[in-house]
């Protein structure tokens, strides 16, 4: 079998897909032709994914947040986790928080981060990072 002969003609013959469509048998599928109701994926393709993701969110906190980079690693995973959860867009919305991250006041941002909705939605996860905030990842 030639591996890279049958990728490239499958990729031909499916097309790709970015979202879920469903096929000619009525199947959720994705990508290159994936059939996510027989198939799904696997624990190793969703931590793919997720890397992927926790890559892409942080590039975007970088250019949308300003001395991102410099912010200490444990408080760079917290907004990099709120931000998978609610988008980044979500987190830009957390002003008085990202101020006092700005400002080194780590306990006033654990403070804000639950002085909000997304904390009522999800008050353990809230809570755990507002906790993280306070004490280091």
């Amino acid at each position: 079998m030639n591996i890279k002969k049958l990728t490239q003609s499958i990729k031909h013959n499916e097309g790709f897909s970015s979202g879920i469509y469903l096929c000619t048998a009525g199947k959720r599928t994705i990508g290159f032709g994936r059939n996510l109701d027989d198939v799904g994926i696997s624990a190793k393709e969703s931590e793919y994914l997720l890397e992927s993701d926790i890559k892409r969110i942080y590039i975007s906190l970088n250019i949308e947040i300003p001395l991102f980079d410099t912010f200490p690693d444990y408080v760079q995973n917290i907004l990099v986790e709120m931000a998978y959860q609610m988008g980044v867009s979500g987190l830009l919305k957390f002003k008085n928080t990202l101020k006092h991250i700005k400002w080194g006041q780590y306990d006033n941002a654990s403070a804000e981060m639950l002085n909000s909705k997304w904390a009522n939605q999800t008050p353990m996860r809230a809570k755990t990072l507002s906790n993280l905030m306070k004490g280091g990842f």
